[in-house]
């Protein structure tokens, strides 16, 4: 009775399995990062997944469009009145400079109008990916994380820069507080890693499990749910991600 029960259990698991293999093949329905083409890495097995391709053709995407923009700053001529294409950078150069500038001043908002440009426009084309297919690649934790990284070591390099040695100090006032200072520094990457990795990821579980039940017949509608979980919330993320990397940064910009 015993082995019959065990081996009952067994074929049940293993059409269960099947069953959700042969879901996930057909009807393309995945949540996680997927490989493509595996290669040694020291040794290692690393895999060429859907993040690393969608990065991939943002990167060429923000590459191209720079160096098409480039191409028509230079052939502008400052007589004649802009064309569209050159309006837009335009607009694009001075919101990016006013943005910075206003919440870190005017002394110090220049020279980070590039990083926080680039960030903002990486993070807003990664986020909108869905739109065209694509996983989104803020929907996988490495590349958030590693994003929130990059911010906390200028956090910390501009507070040794401007405050010297009082960066470290003002962790032990008061020193009963000294623990839960030195927690809040380390958690603000994961708290701004964290933030934006689940709210791409939500969307991105949503309309899986949308496209997944529904299959042929999400034709048209599923439109208005992309414009609010991709366009909408990824605008959103975006500004709060550059917004907080922007007030971080600025916070250690006392002068001596």
């Amino acid at each position: 009775m015993g082995n019959g029960s065990c081996l009952l259990s067994s074929l049940l698991s293993s059409d269960v399995s099947g069953r959700l293999i042969q879901l996930s093949s057909d009807e393309g329905v995945t949540f996680g990062v997927d490989g493509f083409l595996p290669y040694s890495f020291f040794g290692g097995k690393v895999w060429l997944t859907t993040t690393h391709i969608t990065m991939l053709i943002i990167m060429m995407a923000l590459v191209v469009f720079a160096l098409i923009a480039n191409r028509v700053i230079k052939r502008a001529d400052p007589e004649k009145a802009p064309g569209p294409f050159l309006n837009v950078i335009e607009y694009m150069v001075e919101s990016i400079d006013n943005l910075t500038k206003t919440n870190m001043g005017e002394k110090h908002g220049g020279k980070f109008a590039n990083y926080i440009g680039t960030i903002f426009c990486f993070i807003l084309l990664a986020n909108v990916a869905g739109l065209f297919g694509l996983r989104p690649p803020t929907a996988d934790y490495g590349v958030t994380f590693g994003l929130a990284l990059i911010t906390f070591v200028l956090i910390h390099y501009n507070g040794f820069k401007y405050q010297k040695m009082a960066h470290i100090t003002n962790l032990f006032k008061p020193v009963l507080l000294t623990p839960i200072n030195i927690i809040g520094e380390l958690a603000t990457p994961l708290s701004m890693s964290l933030r934006l990795f689940g709210n791409v990821l939500s969307g991105t579980v949503m309309m899986g499990l949308i496209y997944g039940l529904i299959g042929k017949f999400a034709i048209i509608w599923p439109s208005v749910l992309h414009g609010y979980f991709d366009v909408f919330s990824g605008a959103i993320q975006t500004y709060v991600f550059a917004m907080l990397t922007m007030v971080f940064i600025s916070n250690n910009f006392e002068e001596e």
